[in-house]
């Protein structure tokens, strides 16, 4: 089964940025992920197919929110 990636995870890549940081923000979804490095800031934009041979793992998903309005009053 393939992962499905939302905004607002937090990713770890298998390569280190230029800072030295490895944990990057998913930014935009779609053909092209944009994400941004936790440590540095610098934001960056990959094609889908060259963002899931990256990645290395989720680190922490972001709760998907409620389509209905459950949990609303």
């Amino acid at each position: 089964m393939l992962p499905v990636y939302r905004l607002g995870d937090i990713v770890q890549m298998r390569k280190e940025h230029a800072c030295g940081g490895d944990r990057w923000e998913i930014m935009r979804v779609g053909m092209d992920f944009r994400i941004k490095c936790l440590q540095c800031g610098r934001v960056v934009m990959l094609p889908r197919r060259k963002f899931e041979r990256a990645v290395k793992k989720v680190v922490r998903e972001n709760p998907a929110p409620s389509v209905d309005g459950e949990g609303e009053e």
